[in-house]
This record gives C-alpha cells, sequence and structure tokens, in this order.
C-alpha cells in the first residue's frame, strides 16, 4: 500500500515538472503574480438593529410602546382597557405580539 502510494506520487510529481519543462521549452511566459491587485472585501452595512421588544418600566410611557406588561401575574393592558390607566407596568411592549411572545396573556378587561 505505502509503495503504491510513493509511486503515485512521484508519477504526480513527475508530471507537474514534464508539464513545466514543457511550458518553458516552448516559451510561454511565466506567470507573474506580483502585478495582481490584492483582493479587498467589499464594506458590508452592518444590518439595522431591530427595536426592542420590550423597554424597562423606567424608559416611561412612549407612543411606539403603549402597551403595559405585568410579568408577575402575567398579563397585560391595552389602551383602552378597563384597569390601564391605574396599571404601573413591569414592562412597555411595542404591541401585543411582543408581549405575547414574551408569555403574558390579555387581560380580561
Amino acid at each position: 500500500m505505502l509503495r503504491g502510494l510513493r509511486w503515485l506520487l512521484f508519477l504526480a510529481f513527475g508530471g507537474g515538472l514534464a508539464l513545466y519543462l514543457v511550458k518553458l521549452l516552448r516559451g510561454d511566459p511565466a506567470p507573474v503574480f506580483g502585478d495582481l491587485e490584492p483582493l479587498v472585501p467589499a464594506p458590508v452595512a452592518a444590518p439595522a438593529p431591530a427595536p426592542a421588544a420590550w423597554l424597562e418600566p423606567s424608559a416611561g410611557p412612549r407612543p411606539d410602546y403603549p402597551v403595559k406588561g405585568k410579568t408577575k401575574s402575567g398579563i397585560y393592558h391595552l389602551p383602552g382597557m378597563a384597569n390601564y390607566e391605574r396599571t404601573s407596568p413591569d414592562r412597555w411592549y411595542r404591541d401585543e405580539a411582543a408581549a405575547e411572545a414574551d408569555g403574558l396573556r390579555p387581560a380580561k378587561r
């Protein structure tokens, strides 16, 4: 097995050397690599970060985060619901989907 591998390597090296000599005798120009410009990757713009699904209560009420979430009770309140005004939130959510993705359910009233 090892002998066959050595023979195969000898043939591959010999074939490469023979090809180089044929090209040299024919007068083909040798490859020049010095005048090639280096490949520089194109700058990639970083994707804009997605807005956070929720904010801490210290952020205060914002028009783009109207949903109030209570993590302890597991419910969220939408504007116009019965207890929306008096609820002090643990988190402010962008929308109902963000609150539900965080494991909360809508308030009954």
